[in-house]
């Protein structure tokens, strides 16, 4: 048994940042960082290297766990904004709360992010176009760092808090108690730790883990969404007026029909579609790289329809797997259909996708999604795309594809105060697995802020 002051669980953003900061404040306190995932060098997905052509579905997932986390290897976007992303103002104040991603932005450029762009919806005449068609473009600045260049900029930070904290990869947390002095975990490898402060940030791959634990010690959670949808790619030339000048573009419609919210997410330019396992299901993301000779033809971007349940559901998170295993189960992994062929009402086969003008970037089951996706996220995906068709023609062209499905599973928002503690004294729940966040930008900001208290409360050297 070996006791340490703080135990960080989860070496993803929040983790990350919270072990940045106490080396950088030099606080006095003894960290450790555990997580399930391998260290950054050795996080290779299979596919990427070749190996394979389809998700081989590996315990734990190279692309959602490890040194970084899920946000590691997903396009290095950081968007400082309050407006999506999260609800970390809700607790530490808006203004501190953009600070806070400001902070976590200077930190980047220092570390080789600067020569990475900064876009702004601010004065964007893109935003007029999209309410002169019934879309609403949020405001945010973003920084685009690309899966290359974010790579190598946590290597960096890496090497910065090594000698500081202790790190612990392939390690899974399999049981949390409380004592008289703080908290005890044991690891599936029989270690056991002792520490005075447990941070829990495993991020969205451990939401369920989080739940179970604050089941546990009876700290409260509201009920959360999911949301549903699509993987749209398509050529880039057809959305290159809107990327060229704010990259990413978080655009919201209400949709006519069922009057819902859809929104995009996660827009790639020059990218490419991958697949990542979350706890065994297979579903699909994007990429885009900083390296010029890396880039594709083509744009990605996620279409989400979001879903709150009301009572007696409360299940969100089981509701959209049990929509992405479907998908699994029909396609052994991921689907792919042209909208041409969704909007006839039949599946594409094989011989239609030989035919198809846009080259699809992930090898992908061809199928029918609307064997997979409900009536009514599929026609809210469907008018989505005919509104975008309205900023940036050719949105509707039946060689578009759609790769099913996306899912954004999110934590239960877990009762915390303005340090992002819970009634559990010493215990801390932050990042995307806690439900306040839901950004690389909000997720950092929010280690940043609890190494900050932690370094109040241990002193610094």
């Amino acid at each position: 048994m070996k006791d340490y002051d703080v135990i960080i669980v989860g070496a993803g953003a929040s983790g990350v940042y919270a072990s940045y900061e106490l080396t950088k404040l030099r606080c006095r306190a003894k960290v450790l960082m555990i997580d399930r995932g391998a260290a950054l060098g050795k996080r290779l997905c299979p596919i990427k290297a070749g190996a394979v052509t389809a998700c081989v579905k590996c315990d734990p997932c190279h692309i959602m766990n490890g040194y970084g986390g899920a946000g590691t290897l997903s396009d290095g976007k950081y968007n400082i904004t309050t407006q999506f992303g999260g609800n970390l103002h809700a607790y530490v104040g808006g203004d501190e709360a953009l600070r806070l991603m400001e902070y976590v932005d200077e930190v980047l450029c220092g570390f080789g992010g600067a020569e990475a762009r900064l876009y702004s919806t601010a004065e964007s005449g893109l935003k007029t176009v999209a309410l002169q068609n019934n879309l609403h473009l949020l405001d945010a600045k973003v920084r685009h760092l690309g899966t290359d260049r974010n790579v190598r900029i946590l290597e960096k930070i890496f090497d910065y808090t090594k000698d500081r904290i202790d790190m612990l990869f392939e390690r899974t947390v399999t049981d949390v108690t409380g004592t008289d002095a703080g908290f005890t975990i044991r690891t599936d490898c029989g270690a056991v730790f002792r520490c005075k402060e447990l941070l829990l940030a495993p991020g969205r791959s451990g939401s369920k883990w989080v739940s179970d634990v604050c089941r546990k010690f009876g700290i409260a959670m509201k009920s959360d969404r999911v949301d549903i949808g699509v993987r749209v790619e398509l050529p880039a030339e057809i959305f290159k007026h809107i990327t060229d000048e704010v990259y990413e573009s978080k655009i919201v419609y209400k949709t006519d029909k069922y009057n819902d919210m859809v929104r995009t997410f996660c827009m790639n330019p020059y990218g490419e579609v991958v697949a990542e396992n979350t706890n065994g299901i297979v579903t699909v993301n994007g990429h885009s790289y900083a390296d010029p000779r890396l880039r594709t033809p083509n744009t990605n971007f996620a279409l989400l329809v979001s879903n709150k349940f009301t009572e007696p559901f409360k299940n969100s998170n089981e509701y959209g797997e049990s929509i992405a295993r479907l998908s699994n189960m029909l396609g052994g992994g991921v689907l792919l259909q042209r909208f041409g062929d969704l909007i006839k009402g039949r599946r594409s086969s094989a011989k239609r996708m030989e035919k198809s003008f846009t080259v699809p970037t992930l090898k992908a089951t061809p199928g029918d999604l609307s064997l997979v996706i409900p009536k009514r996220q599929l026609d809210n995906i469907i008018e989505m795309v005919y509104a975008l068709d309205k900023i940036a023609p050719g949105t509707a062209n039946e060689d578009t594809l759609l790769y099913g499905v996306e899912v954004k599973f999110y934590n239960s928002e877990t009762e915390v105060d303005g340090n992002l503690e819970t009634a559990v004294k010493g215990l801390y729940v932050l990042g995307d697995g806690s439900g306040v966040t839901h950004s690389l930008s909000q997720a950092s900001a929010g280690g940043v802020w609890v190494a900050r208290k932690l370094a109040e409360k241990y002193g610094v050297r």
